[in-house]
């Protein structure tokens, strides 16, 4: 069992770094965990983008995901922008996966096809 004094010795909180990644420990400026997640990711990916629809847990309202995109997350932002726009509708980014509202199915296929993607319909 630890002294007391080694209890009462141990460092509870500094602000020698300022704010701390949860993940690596190291300071947010010196973080690296977000590059590391997208080089990952885009390793993973077989080259296929797939484009489905979905209404589970979005209380029947049904939206229309793209995932399996080949690109970091900058440029992932940009095409959920302009996938966004060319259906005129709203749409959200959640962990690498563009989420357009509504079912968008067969333009958003005709859209990235024409951009060069491989595309396929997943689901039903």
């Amino acid at each position: 069992m630890a002294s007391l004094q080694d209890q009462l010795s141990r460092l509870v909180y500094s602000t020698e770094n300022g704010d701390t990644c949860p993940d690596c420990r190291q300071a947010k400026d010196r973080c690296c965990c977000s590059e590391n997640a997208d080089e990952a990711r885009l390793a993973s990916l077989d080259g296929i983008v797939r484009i489905r629809r979905e209404t589970s847990g979005r209380k029947g309202k049904g939206v229309t995901t793209v995932s399996g995109v080949p690109l970091d997350s900058n440029k992932l932002k940009q095409l959920a922008k302009q996938l966004k726009q060319h259906c005129g509708t709203g749409g959200s980014l959640k962990e690498a996966v563009i989420e357009i509202q509504g079912d968008h199915r067969d333009t958003l296929k005709a859209f990235l096809e024409k951009k060069g993607y491989k595309v396929k319909l997943a689901g039903g």
